[in-house]
């Protein structure tokens, strides 16, 4: 038998799949070719997936710990037990502490496990929700709500004469199945690429124009970009008379960007910026391809807005091959899902009021949660429920957050193996895997479709589905009228709007929402001028810039000096996702070491050769990775790779958590972006030098 449906869990992609069953087991997987999103092409993850669903190392029990944390001493405990012990856990810190003592914490969403937890914290009246939206996509979503009223994206239906990425490597990563297919497409056309990024990546490789800014510095090379089309008039008139606000405040706020100083602090030529420029504006339509990698430091959501900017003057907003408005289908609204506007007091309580833009979203950035268990201020927090997330690996400044974890009083995690931060949990709950539940998959909604994820083989022992856990944690806390007998009923809910059930969805597969090009030219923009709003009155009224304002990220200016004289920028590896599938075989031959690139003059400088294993110090702490030469990049970055333990070490405390971690190098202190809390986690000064494997 062959079942069509969607992958998801095993990173972002939604790439339609085929998967062959025999007698209730999985014996193959192959991409669809008949899938509208990916054509049949599929990455390596997903071909791993039989891999992670067999893995002998998953976790298949509830579990209680016995030893002190992180000791590896567990009991196997029934589900009634796991469920009692974390409701009351629960119970007992709300009278004690008040509901503001718990936060939940959620790790990459890939289905409708996050707006289950926000609807089960939400309608307990719990304010502290962790998840890895201040650096991941909310700086460029809440930018784009408030700028032009919709989240633009890429439009490869109707070929592009110019795509502009940056900071996004979609042929490797972790959207490489949808949008790295149908961006290649796009070039195998004809169309012209522009790629910013300080690393020359497999889509730079192919670049028409390839620019190299000092990590950290994109926000400056966006404004000198600006600043030259407003100069040259290269901008589209018509619409920015027509469509924009704030156009004259900007022409005057650039004058602030002349190109000698954008190339002082990029590190880019002067004449780079200028070819940049003309390019991507004449070029008819043309597109931007957006990454995660912009929303890694203190600029990262003026970042995201000088974007949105560039889009709009060009006249690219909403036309075909431009960076368009894909609505999603009719389904039951988040709001409504999450229960937002059931508790309006909750915001009152919520760790990060200055950062009203993560307020608004629902969610606080991680390191605040970590400050306030460690100093209680301004009040303490005592347990966490997490789910799918690693935080000894994606949190900034590992070491705290270990000091973090152990403090609490209770901790519990939903994991499908047991990662370093898993082991330090009090109960470890195994969740299922994709394969095993009926699921929405939510990915593509900014992208104007959801996905069916249906139920293909029976889950493995005794292993949950994250929606089931929070749907029976929610009956056993007294809120049974806001959850579901079954989850069958809750998907059949959520579709009601659509007018269909779960089961017809299945055999849909997709359900689109309904697009329309220069939609703008009926109702407007959804702003409050009903235009892109280049100049934010919102913005200024909250106290933040109402044009996007270039800070630098360190007190270094354009050069690393003095003791720590290299910068570090970071990379995904396109065979893991963030810390996840170190422990899959096939991935792991591919990848089998933590991979620094350094310039071999830089090398030379320290006496590294290619291959040697490599200290990479910042005042933080200290990690080793493997050197790789690299002539390709700047002598003076060094780019490490993200996300890495050891699955196999068990002589290594918490299976290698700090030997290779990029986060014991990062801060978690301020200055934070402003309005969202972006910490900094690339573009840090550091030192390298030879060293010892381990």
């Amino acid at each position: 038998m062959i079942v069509k449906t969607y992958c998801a869990r095993m990173d972002h992609g939604g790439c339609g799949i085929r998967v062959h069953v025999e007698k209730g087991r999985i014996t193959r997987i192959e991409g669809d070719p008949d899938s509208p999103l990916n054509r049949g092409t599929l990455c390596a993850k997903g071909l791993a997936q039989i891999e992670r669903l067999n893995h002998p190392d998953r976790l298949k029990y509830p579990m209680r710990r016995i030893g002190e944390r992180g000791e590896g001493k567990w009991k196997r405990i029934t589900w009634d037990e796991a469920l009692e012990t974390i409701s009351e856990k629960i119970r007992q810190s709300i009278e004690r502490h008040g509901r503001e003592a718990i936060s939940f914490a959620q790790g990459t969403p890939k289905g409708l496990e996050l707006y289950l937890m926000i609807r089960l914290a939400n309608i307990l009246n719990i304010p502290n929700i962790s998840t890895p939206g201040n650096v991941c996509h909310m700086p460029r979503e809440t930018a784009s709500n408030l700028t032009c009223g919709f989240f633009p994206i890429p439009d490869y239906d109707h070929p592009p004469a110019c795509v502009l990425v940056w900071g996004s490597n979609l042929f490797q990563t972790n959207e490489e199945g949808i949008l790295g297919s149908q961006l290649k497409r796009a070039l195998d056309q004809g169309a012209k690429l522009i790629v910013v990024d300080p690393r020359k990546t497999t889509i730079a490789s192919r670049a028409d124009l390839w620019l190299q800014p000092r990590p950290g510095t994109d926000l400056s090379l966006a404004l000198g970009v600006l600043r030259v089309i407003v100069e040259k008039d290269l901008y589209e008139r018509p619409f920015v008379e027509n469509w924009t606000k704030g156009f004259p405040e900007l022409r005057d706020h650039l004058q602030q960007y002349p190109l000698q100083k954008v190339s002082a602090i990029t590190w880019i030529p002067e004449e780079k910026i200028v070819e940049m420029a003309d390019l991507f504006s004449r070029a008819k339509p043309a597109c931007i391809q957006w990454g995660n990698a912009l929303e890694h430091n203190p600029n990262s959501f003026q970042c995201a807005r000088a974007l949105l900017i560039l889009m709009a003057i060009t006249g690219n907003l909403d036309i075909p091959g431009g960076n368009v408005n894909r609505p999603g289908p009719n389904m039951m609204r988040p709001g409504e899902l999450v229960q937002i506007k059931r508790f309006p007091d909750k915001k009152e309580k919520i760790l990060s009021p200055e950062f009203r833009l993560s307020t608004m979203m629902g969610f606080v950035p991680s390191q605040l949660i970590v400050k306030a268990i460690l100093t209680e201020k301004p009040y303490p927090i005592r347990m966490m429920y997490i789910q799918g997330g690693n935080p000894l690996l994606s949190y900034a400044n590992a070491r705290e957050t270990l000091q973090a974890m152990k403090k609490l009083d209770f901790l519990a995690i939903s994991e499908i193996f047991l990662t370093p931060t898993a082991q330090l949990a009090d109960i470890v709950l195994p969740a299922a895997t994709h394969f095993e539940f009926d699921d929405i998959g939510h990915y593509g909604l900014p992208h104007g479709f959801i996905l069916a994820r249906p139920k293909i083989v029976e889950p493995m022992a005794e292993c949950w589905p994250d929606s089931k856990i929070l749907n029976e944690l929610g009956k056993r806390l007294g809120c049974g009228d806001y959850f579901w007998n079954d989850m069958r009923q809750c998907l059949d809910e959520i579709l009601k709007p659509s007018g269909m059930t779960y089961d017809e969805f299945k055999e849909i597969g997709i359900l689109k929402g309904t697009w329309e090009y220069r939609a703008f030219e009926k109702k407007g923009f959804n702003t409050p001028s009903k235009k892109v709003e280049i100049y934010s009155e919102q913005l200024k009224e909250w106290g933040y810039d109402p044009l996007p304002h270039y800070r630098e990220l360190s007190h270094d200016h354009s050069e690393p000096t003095g003791e720590y004289g290299l910068i570090f920028t970071s990379a995904k590896d396109p065979f893991s996702f963030h810390s996840a599938y170190r422990n899959i075989p096939s991935l792991r031959r591919l990848s089998p070491e933590p991979i620094a690139l350094v310039h071999p003059d830089t090398a030379a400088r320290f006496g590294v050769n290619d291959g040697d294993w490599v200290a990479i110090e910042t005042k933080q702490g200290m990690i080793r990775q493997k050197a790789k030469l690299e002539r390709e990049i700047d002598p003076r970055v060094i780019v490490l790779s993200f996300g890495w333990w050891y699955p196999e070490r068990d002589d290594l405390e918490l299976s290698g958590w700090k030997e290779s971690n990029l986060n014991i190098l990062t801060s978690n202190d301020p200055p934070y972006e402003p309005a969202i809390g972006s910490p900094l986690l690339r573009a840090v000064p550091c030192r390298i030098s030879k060293s010892q494997g381990f």
